[in-house]
C-alpha cells in the first residue's frame, strides 16, 4: 500500500515537473488584431492580468490603419490563483526595513532574463517598426527590452506604471538609445509600484538623449483614461505617422 502511494506521489511530481518545464519552454502566445503591418504595436499586460484586458483600449488608440496590434499573453500562471505573469512576483516581499513598499528595482527578479528572451524571440517575427509597451510588470519588461541591447530594437517604448529594473545581464544603457521615444505614465497614488519608481526612471533617462515624455496623475495602480489622447498622439508619432 505504501509503495503504491509512493508511486502515485512520484508520478504526480513528475507530471507537475514536466508541465512546468513545458510552460517555461513554450513560446509566447498573443492576440493579433488590426492591419497587416507595419507598423506594429506590441503590448504586455501586468502581473495577474491577461492579454484580453488590452481590448478595451483598442478603439481609443486611433492608430494608422495598417497598424498590427499584438497583445502578448504572459506564459506563467499560478496553479491556484490562475494569475498570469512574465515572472513570479512576490508582491508582499522585498520590503526594506522601516519602509512600507517593496523595492522591486534593486532585486534580481528571478526569471526576467528568460521572459525577456521569449519576448525577443516573438518580436523577431513582428514587422518593424515596432512600438513596445506595457502596464506594470509589462512596463518593466518593455523598458528592459527597449533600453537594452535587444534585437530587434523597438522604435518606441510605452511604459505605464512600471520601472527600470536594475538587473545584471540585461545591458540596460539609455545613453545608447539617443532619440528613442519613451513615454512614462504613472499614478501618484499608486500603492503597488509607488511614484518614486517613476521619478527614478525619469532621472535615469533625463540627459541621456532619450526622447522622454513623462506624465503623472493622481490615480492608483491603473491607466489614466484622461491621458489616452496624449498617448494616442505619441503613438502615432512613434509609429511614424504624423497625421
Amino acid at each position: 500500500m505504501k509503495r503504491s502511494l509512493f508511486a502515485v506521489g512520484l508520478a504526480l511530481c513528475v507530471a507537475i515537473a514536466t508541465t512546468w518545464l513545458w510552460i517555461l519552454a513554450a513560446p509566447v502566445s498573443a492576440i493579433v488584431r488590426g492591419g497587416s503591418g507595419p507598423p506594429s504595436l506590441v503590448l504586455l499586460h501586468g502581473y495577474g492580468s491577461r492579454a484580453e484586458d488590452w481590448l478595451q483600449f483598442e478603439s481609443k488608440w486611433s492608430l494608422p490603419g495598417n497598424t498590427q496590434l499584438h497583445y502578448l499573453q504572459a506564459p506563467l500562471r499560478g496553479p491556484w490563483s490562475g494569475q498570469r505573469g512574465w515572472w513570479w512576483l512576490n508582491l508582499n516581499g522585498h520590503v526594506p526595513q522601516g519602509e512600507t513598499f517593496a523595492d522591486y528595482s534593486k532585486i534580481h527578479p528571478a526569471g526576467i532574463e528568460r521572459a525577456s528572451k521569449r519576448v525577443r524571440e516573438y518580436l523577431e517575427n513582428v514587422k518593424q517598426p515596432i512600438v513596445l509597451g506595457g502596464f506594470s510588470q509589462g512596463a518593466v519588461m518593455s523598458l528592459a527590452l527597449g533600453l537594452g541591447a535587444s534585437r530587434p530594437a523597438p522604435a518606441g517604448v510605452l511604459a505605464l506604471s512600471g520601472f527600470i529594473p536594475r538587473v545584471e545581464g540585461l545591458d540596460i544603457d539609455p545613453a545608447a538609445k539617443r532619440g528613442l521615444p519613451v513615454l512614462i505614465a504613472h499614478g501618484t497614488l499608486d500603492p503597488v509600484i509607488p511614484i518614486d519608481f517613476a521619478w527614478d526612471a525619469r532621472s535615469r533617462l533625463e540627459g541621456t538623449g532619450v526622447d522622454l515624455t513623462y506624465y503623472e496623475s493622481p490615480i492608483p495602480h491603473t491607466i489614466d483614461s484622461r491621458l489616452i489622447p496624449d498617448m494616442r498622439a505619441w503613438l502615432r508619432t512613434a509609429t511614424g505617422d504624423a497625421g
